[in-house]
């Protein structure tokens, strides 16, 4: 545990040793303004409330969660460096889990950095912030989810671009599970239980029930799940690494 404090101390403070971390919270801030208030319609959407906030997500993560994850293991392996980091006496287990939570915290720090949008409806009228604290929540443990499987893919490539790329891609693909074209189009020849089986994997479908203050333990799980998966996987392919 205490190693894993270590390492998650270095990881954060590497993130704000350097601009990077201020621009990338700066760009989140200012892209999650502009799409709540243009695409979401925050102003005209005629009650006090994040749901226009909150809707864009799991589309609004796509892209910058997986620019924060792509440098997490491809940085390490093109540099050298997780070679020397290999032969410190370190738990494999430790070094994964102090580089995600490290990241994990980094994005909650962006994320509650948008409190204002909360102070704001709740000057403008008077919200459910129970479902806005649960909308907060499961957003975050949708970045963790994304993060997760960015990790993964960090690990696999020495280049920070493809890894960027194809996180997109596969957290896309857990996006696009649950949406009306995807489910209209396995129903028309899948069984239930393959239908079913896509259900359940959709983020878009887990995070809509948490945002509409439906704390459900199983989309809770399955987020937890989605992390622990990748995790693993990330720490399978960080082992291989090492013994080659």
């Amino acid at each position: 545990m205490r190693t894993t404090t270590t390492i998650f101390k270095r990881e954060m403070a590497g993130y704000f040793a350097t601009p990077l971390a201020y621009i990338f919270i700066v760009i989140f801030l200012v892209l999650a303004g502009i799409l709540t208030i243009f695409v979401g319609n925050f102003v005209g959407q005629g009650h006090a409330g994040l749901q226009s906030f909150f809707g864009l997500h799991p589309w609004f993560y796509l892209f910058l969660i997986p620019a924060l994850s792509m440098r997490l293991w491809a940085e390490e392996r093109k540099t050298g460096t997780l070679e020397l980091t290999m032969t410190l006496p370190i738990r494999l287990r430790e070094a994964v889990v102090g580089k995600f939570a490290a990241a994990w915290c980094f994005a909650g720090i962006a994320l509650a950095l948008t409190f204002p949008f909360w102070i704001t409806v709740n000057y403008l009228g008077d919200p459910d912030n129970g479902v806005i604290l649960a909308s907060y929540l499961g957003s975050w443990l949708m970045a963790g989810s994304y993060l997760a499987v960015g990790a993964f893919i960090s690990a696999t490539t020495r280049n920070q671009v493809i890894a960027f790329v194809v996180t997109v891609t596969v957290c896309f693909f857990f996006v696009v599970m649950g949406s009306t074209i995807v489910i209209d189009f396995v129903s028309g020849w899948a069984n239930d239980e393959f239908l079913e089986f896509v259900r359940y994997i959709s983020i878009l479908n887990h995070f809509a029930g948490i945002s509409k203050g439906v704390l459900d333990l199983r989309s809770v799980l399955f987020f937890i799940s989605i992390i622990g998966l990748f995790l693993t996987l990330n720490a399978i392919v960080i082992d291989r690494v090492r013994s080659n």
